[in-house]
């Protein structure tokens, strides 16, 4: 096994611990479809479950660091420069619909600079992670980006307005954590979508960079309306000479 950080250890355990928690709830998605409630208040509930989880675990670990979480927002504790940022559940509407892709995110944002981050596919039991020149990683196996260099042989993640009509093969997975974490294993060449929040692409832009990609637009000091366009190497020239005419 590679050698991690005490922060990522903990970043693990407790991502493993709130999994169990969320795989049960998916599995009760397929009878909720057909019920007259429906799944919307359950998805709401499973949400809120999971984040409980993880910063009663990071907390515990970690007791001065702040929190940035989707749900609860802000939380400050006595360390303001130590701040983990959680998406509890990136891609909730695919979990609302009883589709096995959605993923829980956790990042370290230390001294303005993601540090560390994770991203957990609970039904796939697929782990990414990185540490700050230390590399990405899928269940303990070294990743890469791509080394394609035909934009032709290439397959995008896009979602959103700006890029709806931009002529490169693009797929809207419904997570765009797990949209990063492909890009960064190869699976994607290349990422590029406007509008998202900081909990969505902090571990995922970590991950791309110890990967070997390149990130052209990612900013980390924003909160909210974040564009990220990231890309293998050999093709990010040429794919950013195309996105820059939209």
């Amino acid at each position: 096994m590679n050698s991690i950080s005490a922060n990522l250890n903990i970043m693990i355990k407790a991502s493993e611990k709130a999994s169990k928690s969320l795989i049960r709830d998916f599995g009760e998605i397929e009878n909720l479809q057909v019920s007259m409630k429906g799944p919307s208040d359950f998805v709401t509930n499973a949400d809120k479950k999971v984040e409980k989880i993880l910063i009663d675990e990071l907390s515990k670990a970690k007791k001065n660091y702040s929190i940035l979480s989707e749900e609860s927002g802000y939380v400050k504790n006595n360390d303001e420069d130590n701040i983990w940022i959680i998406d509890p559940i990136d891609g909730t509407t695919n979990l609302f619909h009883g589709i096995p892709h959605f993923s829980i995110c956790i990042a370290l944002k230390s001294y303005e600079v993601i540090t560390t981050g994770l991203i957990f596919d609970p039904i796939k039991d697929e782990m990414f992670y990185a540490e700050i020149n230390n590399g990405s990683y899928l269940n303990n196996k070294r990743i890469r980006v791509s080394k394609k260099k035909n934009l032709n042989e290439c397959l995008f993640a896009s979602n959103g307005k700006k890029y709806r009509n931009v002529e490169l093969a693009t797929r809207n997975s419904g997570s765009a954590a797990l949209d990063l974490a492909y890009v960064a294993s190869g699976r994607f060449d290349g990422f590029f979508q406007e509008n998202l929040n900081i909990w969505d692409i902090a571990a995922g832009i970590l991950l791309i960079q110890e990967a070997g990609g390149i990130v052209n637009k990612a900013d980390i000091k924003k909160i909210n309306d974040i564009e990220v366009i990231t890309s293998n190497p050999n093709i990010n020239e040429k794919m950013v000479k195309i996105l820059d005419k939209f």
